[in-house]
């Protein structure tokens, strides 16, 4: 591991994920430090059932503030949001969400590509992305817009994943940075993001 790679500063975290990807999210979540000097932003796909309750489920694992997103919130560091079903997560230039209700892409609204894509065009190379356990290829095309621009891109170890599908794809058609397990992803944070 290259420091120049890792050492650097980080102003924004998006994770992606679908099938799986919540429950690798409960056994990070409690293991971050706070303050955490960024914010992070959960993309995931998910049936309008779980609304409300994915947020209070994830809000009992943390002390780190956790928003479900509503349009034209503004992005603050220090935060966990988490993108509502049924809509695109947006990140305008004045750092506020937008929401949209265009069609889905992969399969899915939020689409993991479309928030990575949005986020790599104003946060450039101080984004993180990550993609998480999952069935389809949403996160893939996103991970490249986030390359290009000059960030970071990590996937969950397939082997750890409950369907690795999603990962597998977002290393199989990328020149992934880091491939960790829920462990090395949370010491990453820790100790290279968040400083």
């Amino acid at each position: 591991m290259a420091e120049d790679k890792i050492k650097r500063e980080c102003k924004l975290l998006v994770i992606g994920g679908s099938s799986g990807s919540i429950d690798f999210l409960l056994k990070l979540l409690p293991t971050l430090n706070v303050p955490l000097s960024f914010a992070i932003i959960l993309v995931l796909h998910r049936k309008n059932s779980l609304e409300s309750t994915l947020t209070e489920l994830f809000a009992s694992k943390t002390v780190i503030p956790v928003k479900e997103v509503e349009d034209k919130d503004v992005l603050e560091p220090g935060n966990i949001y988490i993108a509502p079903a049924d809509y695109h997560l947006l990140i305008e230039n004045n750092h506020e969400f937008s929401l949209d209700s265009s069609e889905k892409i992969n399969f899915s609204r939020p689409s993991v590509d479309v928030t990575f894509e949005s986020a790599a065009e104003v946060y450039g190379s101080s984004l993180v992305g990550v993609v998480l356990s999952g069935a389809n290829a949403d996160g893939t095309n996103g991970l490249k817009a986030i390359k290009r621009a000059g960030g970071l891109i990590i996937a969950q170890k397939p082997e750890t994943a409950q369907v690795a599908y999603m990962p597998e794809q977002a290393i199989s058609n990328n020149s992934i940075d880091f491939i960790f397990d829920v462990n090395e992803l949370a010491t990453f944070i820790n100790s290279f993001l968040n400083h």
